[in-house]
């Protein structure tokens, strides 16, 4: 009998612990629901808008579920609708911004990864003070460099053009290429360095065939930070650039910020959509990489 009571106890006690237990998981799922509805919300109302017909989100409103999916209005948003009195869509600037992210992301981060290269393994006198002096570069907000950039690119007959773009981004990106890169290979062996330095391999061999191969977790990880960071940037763009040479992320603003009275939403929607897809498409094929990246890096 007291076996059989002493059991009943512990059937109850482990049916309460189970229910706080579940209850605690389902206040924690639903909270966090609560949140991710919260932020997706604005992203659904600008992929729904881009798929209805103006007239309908005239009469609807702009929260509205569509009733019929339509796509003109991405056709017009790439190639046909008017900005600044130009009528070539967003087709101009979103080839500027890929002619302006891919170069400058390869460059940066193989500069980067030289950089980190040297500051680790080459070490030399006031090597670190260099490093410090790089590293304030990650700190610094980028309106301290608008005038700098202005003077130099006049100088160099750069103004309003994506290879101006291209500079810009590729020395302010040095900072955190370099910080990525040199914390990073920090961890790696000096025995192997010096292992290939008695064998007689100098700075670029040993670049490119111990420490290249080594390399991919972190290069992904810039690559996609790198990637990112100058596609979405804005204030390069529209400072140093105007009209057809502006990348998207200047060209987006010049379309909402339009002096037409007549919105239409569709059309702006879909913009904001084809603006936004190749740093979404870098996460989502690439994301993974780039935690597993991270995660590598902190533990080493």
């Amino acid at each position: 009998m007291a076996d059989a009571a002493l059991a009943r106890v512990h059937d109850r006690e482990a049916a309460a612990a189970f229910r706080r237990h579940y209850l605690s998981r389902l206040a924690i799922y639903g909270l966090l629901s609560i949140f991710a509805i919260i932020y997706l919300v604005p992203l659904l109302v600008v992929v729904f808008n881009s798929f209805r017909d103006q007239a309908e989100i005239a009469q609807n409103g702009l929260i509205a579920f569509p009733r019929s999916f339509a796509f003109h209005a991405w056709a017009d948003a790439w190639s046909s609708y008017c900005i600044g009195g130009t009528c070539e869509g967003m087709k101009r600037n979103f080839m500027n911004s890929l002619w302006m992210a891919i170069p400058a992301t390869i460059l940066s981060t193989l500069l980067g990864a030289l950089n980190g290269y040297v500051l680790s393994k080459w070490r030399f006198k006031g090597s670190e003070v260099l490093f410090t002096l790089m590293l304030l570069g990650v700190f610094m907000p980028g309106q301290i460099a608008l005038m700098p950039w202005a003077f130099i690119l006049g100088k160099l007959g750069l103004t309003n053009s994506t290879y101006g773009l291209i500079l810009v981004h590729v020395i302010q990106g040095i900072s955190f290429t370099t910080l990525f890169c040199r914390n990073y290979y920090v961890s790696i062996p000096d025995d192997l360095i010096k292992a290939a330095r008695i064998d007689g391999a100098g700075l670029w061999r040993i670049f490119r065939r111990i420490i290249l191969p080594l390399s991919p977790p972190i290069l992904i990880v810039t690559v996609i930070w790198q990637f990112t960071g100058i596609w979405n940037e804005y204030l390069f763009g529209v400072v140093f650039t105007s009209g057809r040479e502006q990348p998207i992320t200047a060209a987006l603003v010049a379309l909402t910020a339009s002096g037409t009275n007549v919105r239409n939403y569709d059309v702006m929607s879909a913009a904001v959509l084809i603006g936004a897809l190749p740093p979404l498409l870098v996460y989502f094929f690439g994301g993974k990489y780039f935690v597993r990246g991270l995660t590598q890096g902190a533990i080493k």
